[in-house]
């Protein structure tokens, strides 16, 4: 099986459920990416003190990389955190999960977190500090992290640091690995649309969109999107809720229909279906097989408060990994 590296915002998720006005009279957008000062970050905890809160391990590339490894699959995670609890929290939650942690640290800033504000209709809307996760260079990539790896995952979160992410993608391609990106989120494609088009073209082989970001990137519809994408890289993903998803590599093209499920919080579905995809893609299985087996994990976390699955969870995507595995062995030999 191939082995998957991402690089990330070390962010500990603040989970809490919240009203529509709430995000109003906060001035934050509904189903938006919002990145908030230390003071504001004070401010809205203040404000729910009294709501019940949930609190995880969490960013998007960590969120992907963590359903690797729960599945089976042999993932690290290079990210930054603070010398404080949270910091302390956050590695020993990478290796409970089975991840590899390579984690830098930076001896002033507290570490990250994104308070993740859930509506009654389970769209979740972040107000992100990014503390000392912000504060990871260029200097600190080395050409050796990746060694050993086949597949270099990142989120579109760090298009912030253009020098960061081209960075790493290249070394990451001189190392040998394909390369997977995540858009993360329509506003950040849209704040960085020339850079973002350069970079795919010249260095990513595996791109993640929703319907909000593959249009903010080529103003089509969702099927179209898929195909203009997938002219630049060699596997493009469109998610589209609950219609589920648009797969495409060279011609071949599927939709594959969602799960049907109780969405009780969005949080995470598009980082666990890009970490159900990417396992199975790495365990050599079809684009078809492979959007089954991240629809199935994006279906499971929205029925829960975050992005953590149970055991059983996990138990029934193994299980459906091991039947396809079975099947593509039988009809291989």
């Amino acid at each position: 099986m191939k082995r998957i590296i991402g690089l990330g915002n070390a962010l500990t998720d603040i989970l809490m459920q919240v009203s529509e006005d709430d995000l109003r009279e906060l001035g934050l957008p509904k189903g938006s990416m919002n990145l908030i000062s230390m003071e504001q970050a004070g401010t809205i905890q203040a404000r729910f003190a009294s709501v019940r809160k949930h609190m995880v391990a969490g960013g998007s590339a960590a969120n992907t990389i963590s359903t690797i490894a729960a599945l089976g699959g042999k993932a690290a995670f290079i990210g930054k955190i603070g010398t404080d609890e949270v910091g302390d929290f956050y590695r020993d939650d990478l290796v409970k999960s089975g991840v590899k942690p390579l984690l830098l640290t930076h001896p002033q800033l507290m570490s990250g977190c994104s308070i993740v504000l859930i509506t009654p209709d389970g769209e979740r809307t972040f107000a992100t500090y990014l503390g000392a996760s912000a504060e990871m260079t260029e200097e600190d990539i080395t050409k050796e992290a990746f060694v050993g790896y086949d597949i270099f995952h990142i989120e579109g979160y760090m298009l912030q640091n253009h020098a960061l992410i081209e960075k790493a993608i290249r070394l990451a391609r001189e190392a040998g690995c394909m390369v997977s990106l995540d858009l993360a989120s329509y506003n950040v494609v849209n704040e960085n649309h020339c850079f973002l088009k350069e970079l795919i073209r010249q260095y990513v082989d595996i791109i993640f969109a929703n319907e909000d970001e593959s249009f903010a990137y080529t103003h089509l519809n969702p099927e179209e999107s898929v195909a203009k994408m997938a002219k630049e890289v060699d596997i493009a993903v469109v998610k589209v809720g609950k219609r589920g998803s648009y797969v495409q590599q060279g011609e071949q093209r599927y939709h594959i229909g969602a799960i049907t499920t109780s969405c009780t919080d969005s949080t995470g579905a598009g980082d666990l279906y890009a970490g159900g995809f990417l396992h199975a893609l790495a365990d050599g299985f079809d684009i078809h097989k492979c959007g089954e087996i991240g629809t199935i994990a994006a279906g499971r976390v929205v029925e829960v408060i975050g992005t953590k699955l149970s055991e059983e969870n996990w138990d029934e995507i193994r299980r459906i990994c091991a039947l396809y595995r079975g099947f593509m062995m039988k009809y291989t030999v």
